[in-house]
């Protein structure tokens, strides 16, 4: 199976009340399980539907709108921006 990109779209800001990530809506834990190599695409992929239980409204749409961009150019779409000012 192909490698499942990481949710993480470069807002990296914890909200202090709930855990999340502004940006990808994981908790901390959540984000080293990512960067462990043995972690299972099942694991990841059931992450994403995860978060997107998470977020909601604008900050929903703007996660998808990157994670969509990341998975077919490689970067998140905050960086493409800033890359190419």
């Amino acid at each position: 199976m192909n490698k499942v990109i990481s949710p993480c779209i470069s807002i990296c800001k914890t909200d202090p009340s709930t855990g999340y990530c502004y940006g990808c809506g994981r908790t901390n834990n959540e984000k080293a399980i990512w960067k462990n190599e043995d972690t299972p695409n099942e694991w990841k992929l059931n992450q994403i539907t995860e978060i997107k239980s998470r977020l909601s409204g604008w900050q929903l749409s703007s996660f998808e709108e990157s994670y969509n961009f990341k998975q077919k150019n490689g970067v998140s779409l905050l960086k493409h921006k800033l890359l190419n000012k």
